[in-house]
């Protein structure tokens, strides 16, 4: 299963879209951008999870794709 992350940057200006927890895709200005692009990632390769980092990177949501 294909994993994508939407995570701040290190001052929180701005949210990366990952994939695999390795490699930033795309910087995004705002949060629900990011969320956005890693959904439609997401649908293109199911099965396939998105999770969401909050600021201090606890998890705030997973969702799923399949």
């Amino acid at each position: 299963m294909k994993e994508y992350s939407v995570v701040p940057n290190k001052d929180a200006t701005g949210w990366y879209v990952k994939m695999e927890d390795v490699a930033a895709i795309e910087l995004y200005d705002t949060k629900s951008q990011a969320i956005s692009e890693a959904e439609e990632l997401a649908k293109g390769k199911v099965p396939c999870k998105v999770t969401i980092y909050d600021e201090d990177l606890h998890v705030e949501d997973e969702r799923r794709f399949n």
